[in-house]
């Protein structure tokens, strides 16, 4: 069950909150998210309030803004799908800088550019302050299905080698001389995913092999318990507790 990487999200520190076991840390990142999204899109000092409770808790855990706003453009994706949203949605229309805007777009592109952006900046907070493998553990704890949390594992483990073989396989194209560059290239390309495709699955076999051997019957050991204290639950459900009532106002006002 245990893994030894350290993914590119995670930060290390020694604040109160990477302390804070992992399940309560998860727990209240997705009570968060929920309360965000039950929020209605017309109370915009609430989702500045939202953004404000996130600010003081990356503060708290000494993660920096550059830290946490290179990694928000993840959502690069959804804020291209929000900006068409005015453009394509139906409606009634207002006319902004000579462009023909629908209402219920712009209000949909808000919706989606608010909840998705603090959605996204909670979860990169959540991986900035938890290791990979305490998440696994925080899963485990919170009883989400075996097999997921396997799934979860092996992908976790093993995706770092599958992209250390396409590095390998990178560099010996390139040390014949291959370089991509137009469409008659495509086909070494496609040839290379097949090769890798192939490689992984071997790879695969090889190791549910091992495993098999080892006495593996389904289900990983559990290497560690992680347990949390009332102190602690509390401590975790300060942000979604802050969070759920400045939602309750939202909705009264």
């Amino acid at each position: 069950m245990g893994t030894g990487h350290a993914h590119k999200l995670y930060r290390h520190g020694h604040s109160p909150v990477h302390a804070l076991p992992p399940h309560t840390k998860i727990a209240a990142g997705l009570a968060f998210v929920v309360v965000v999204v039950s929020t209605p899109r017309e109370a915009m000092w609430a989702f500045a309030v939202y953004a404000g409770l996130l600010a003081l808790v990356a503060h708290t855990a000494r993660v920096p803004a550059g830290f946490l706003l290179k990694r928000l453009l993840i959502e690069v994706p959804f804020v291209a799908f929000a900006v068409l949203l005015p453009f394509v949605a139906e409606g009634e229309r207002i006319d902004v800088l000579g462009l023909s805007l629908s209402v219920n777009g712009l209000w949909g592109a808000w919706n989606v550019l608010a909840k998705g952006t603090l959605g996204v900046a909670a979860s990169v907070l959540l991986a900035s302050t938890t290791e990979l493998r305490e998440l696994l553990l925080g899963l485990q704890r919170l009883r989400l299905p075996p097999l997921l949390v396997q799934i979860a594992s092996f992908m976790v483990r093993y995706g770092d080698v599958i992209t250390d073989e396409l590095r390998r396989m990178r560099i010996a194209r390139e040390s014949r001389g291959f370089e991509a560059r137009g469409v008659r290239h495509w086909g070494v390309l496609a040839k290379s995913a097949g090769a890798l495709f192939i490689r992984s699955y071997e790879r695969g076999e090889r190791v549910h092999l091992a495993m098999v051997s080892r006495g593996y019957a389904g289900s990983m050991p559990v290497i560690d318990e992680v347990t949390a204290s009332r102190a602690q639950w509390s401590y975790a459900s300060l942000l979604p507790g802050a969070a759920l009532a400045v939602c309750l106002l939202g909705w009264i006002r």
